[in-house]
């Protein structure tokens, strides 16, 4: 395991898709907090694949 502050390394706790870091579970569980960005591999049930459409945000109508 990393030490706290280490770099992350790529393989283990990212991988890189069309040129952005996709953090793992193992990143998110190393850092031990959910920061509810909706991260795809977030172990703290905070995916997107987690959400029901009742938990997500529906867009606003612009007022007239």
């Amino acid at each position: 395991m990393n030490a706290p502050n280490a770099r992350p390394a790529e393989g283990v706790d990212y991988y890189v898709e069309n040129g952005r870091w996709v953090f793992t579970a193992a990143y998110h569980q190393k850092r031990g907090h959910c920061c509810k960005s909706g991260c795809r591999h977030c172990p703290f049930g905070n995916s997107p694949s987690d959400r029901t459409a009742e938990d997500t945000p529906r867009p606003t109508q612009p007022k007239s």
